[in-house]
């Protein structure tokens, strides 16, 4: 049987083709879908190389995964399998202590991100490299592929005044980096002044979806259960702005959106010409078992992806919005604060990344209204970025 045609940075680090570690005090940051091809989970795949591998780092939903919804955050515990330490970098702290990294050599990075600003994954990443700059520690970037591709890039560019822990330097929505290319641009452009090592990953290709890498799918948070979730992440998650449904508390998060004042026809006709290539829109009624409306029967719609090269998932969100805006009710059931330790801003703002998709939706604006002038701001932060790209 033919392997994957993509080896992850930990597959390659633990072939023994990567840096050689041997020897040195190592923390890992890791979570479920940390593993290598064969789907050893990265602790067990680092220790049964003969790495020295002292404490693990969980980010949000936790190192085991085991928190099913967002905002709850894990607590420092012992990990059950290793016996080692975890520190939970989703609570109350999110930036690793100096404590944490006491007696450390090097921290690696193994954790699957989906291309989108607001998952929080690479902003964990951000601040632990933070962290390590300040205790001279240096940090390993084991790369993995964005399972939405490398090719094309989405939605506002972040302004600094809407920062967040969903988005803490401006990039756009969907960024198109891996995080090892991230990380890159985090200490070329963006100051960290890390010791930064990546491990890129062998075979990847700028234009691959997660299926074309062969590698074994493992959901890197809860509610993003399969790679057509990641496909319609970047725009969909922008639902959880609102006291819409997103689907979370169904199989089906971020494919399905609604709430129960909704006409699920009314709401299909009136944006299906306007969602873009690559999606088809079915009305449907769901019943949400947690997070908004649940138990409540929320009439919406589900999307289904019909080309996963052709679809803008923001594009598509945005048209959604205005449709549901239009459908009532008025004012627009925007979220209120808090969310995601924010206290202050809107939670649409900080996912948006300014507050002209609220102010548009407010104002009864399109989708072309809404996103004049994100193609220019795209392009400059694509030049931006080059050279810190690792893969063709």
């Amino acid at each position: 049987m033919m392997g994957p045609r993509v080896m992850s940075g930990l597959d390659v680090l633990v072939s023994k083709t990567g840096p050689d570690l041997r020897g040195e005090r190592l923390g890992l940051i890791l979570h479920p879908a940390s593993v290598t091809a064969d789907l050893t989970l990265a602790a067990d795949a680092l220790l049964g190389a003969g790495l020295r591998l002292e404490a693990l780092f969980g980010p949000q939903h936790g190192a085991r995964g085991e928190k099913q919804d967002n905002m709850i955050e894990s607590d420092h515990s012992t990990d059950p399998v290793t016996g080692l330490r975890v520190h939970s970098l989703y609570s109350e702290v999110r930036k690793p202590s100096p404590a944490m990294l006491d007696g450390l050599d090097a921290v690696l990075f193994d954790l699957q991100d989906v291309g989108v600003r607001v998952y929080t994954f690479v902003w964990t990443m951000a601040l632990a490299m933070e962290a390590c700059a300040e205790a001279g520690v240096r940090f390993v970037v084991l790369d993995r592929p964005n399972p939405i591709g490398g090719l094309v890039r989405e939605g506002r560019v972040l302004k600094e005044e809407y920062a967040s822990f969903v988005g803490l330097h401006p990039i756009p929505l969907r960024h198109g980096l891996t995080a090892g290319e991230l990380a890159r641009w985090l200490v070329r452009v963006r100051g960290i002044d890390v010791d930064l090592t990546v491990v890129p990953c062998r075979g990847l290709r700028r234009w691959m979806s997660w299926d074309d890498t062969g590698l074994p799918w493992v959901m890197p948070s809860p509610n993003l259960p399969t790679p057509t979730s990641c496909d319609v992440y970047p725009g969909m998650v922008l639902f959880e702005g609102t006291l819409l449904s997103e689907g979370r508390g169904t199989t089906r998060p971020f494919e399905v959106f609604g709430a129960p004042w909704l006409d699920p026809h009314a709401l299909c006709a009136l944006a299906a010409s306007q969602v873009g290539d690559g999606v088809a829109l079915r009305p449907c009624h769901f019943e949400p078992t947690f997070q908004k409306h649940v138990g409540e029967v929320c009439g919406g719609a589900q999307l289904h992806v019909t080309d996963r090269e052709s679809i803008r998932s923001v594009r598509a969100a945005v048209a959604m919005l205005s449709a549901c805006r239009s459908l009532g009710p008025d004012p627009f059931p925007w979220r209120p604060p808090p969310y995601e330790y924010e206290e202050t801003l809107m939670p649409i703002d900080i996912l948006w990344g300014d507050d002209g998709l609220r102010v548009g939706i407010d104002a009864g604006a399109g989708p072309e209204e809404i996103l004049e002038g994100v193609d220019a701001e795209l392009t400059r932060f694509s030049a931006e970025v080059e050279p810190d790209l690792l893969y063709e």
